[in-house]
């Protein structure tokens, strides 16, 4: 299945929280829109890994993405080397994405810059004709390098050199957080609380998308960083 974006999310729930309204948008404009989480999240101080893989599951129905795979890396120890970045560039090749989204450059957790550089490496690596990967039917796999890499913004208020007017979009992307039943904000819940199960961080969620489409002139928008200059056919292609 070839994709037009790959998602790349250290644990399951960084796709939601960083992109998840654009994801919805693009799915709603009729794009091939997958994700990968790079790890089960299991060392999370609320949940399980296995309540974790079916919340990432009901969270990827409420967008509607095309597939979901998780590379099974371990939780806050996996490096960027040439065994985890053969591991993703098989999957880039397998799905053949024209844009890969991934996480933040830089952001509070360890495993959010690794597995943005884990990413971005992979990518660039993908695309290179001497290094050999095999698919699951063990068929060699052509090379394969993304048109465009991005990253999602995170705990950090990180600048972004783009904004995705995802005005409409918001309702959805709050409800495949929310899938996340047990990391986020729930007042009955008896589970150790942690950065991001107040109610104040669920609402800087929003909060965040709103301002951000106040300073482009739109409800809500999402922001991310590129790895190169943003090229436009025409001035008016801005809004």
């Amino acid at each position: 299945m070839k994709l037009d974006i790959l998602a790349i999310g250290a644990h399951p729930d960084d796709v939601e929280l960083g992109c998840g309204a654009t994801l919805a948008k693009e799915v709603a404009n009729g794009k091939k829109v997958g994700i990968i989480d790079l790890t089960r999240g299991e060392l999370g101080t609320r949940g399980t890994a296995e309540t974790r893989d079916e919340e990432a599951k009901d969270a990827a129905d409420i967008l509607n993405v095309s597939v979901r795979e998780n590379m099974r890396f371990a939780d806050g120890f996996f490096v960027n080397d040439k065994a985890h970045q053969l591991a993703l560039i098989a999957k880039i090749r397998k799905y053949q994405p024209e844009i890969v989204i991934c996480n933040a450059i830089d952001d509070r957790h360890i495993d959010h810059g690794k597995g943005s550089k884990l990413a971005s490496d992979a990518c660039f690596l993908s695309g290179l004709l001497k290094i050999e990967t095999v698919d699951e039917t063990g068929e060699t796999q052509k090379p394969w390098r993304p048109k465009h890499v991005y990253h999602f913004i995170q705990w950090k208020n990180i600048e972004p050199d783009l904004a995705v007017d995802v005005t409409g979009f918001i309702d959805v992307k709050m409800k495949s957080v929310m899938a996340y039943k047990t990391q986020f904000f729930d007042e009955d819940s008896k589970e150790p609380e942690t950065p991001i199960s107040s109610k104040n961080f669920t609402d800087s969620v929003i909060y965040r998308a709103r301002d951000l489409g106040r300073l482009i002139g739109v409800e809500y928008a999402e922001g991310f960083t590129v790895e190169r200059y943003v090229g436009v056919d025409s001035l008016f292609d801005l809004i």
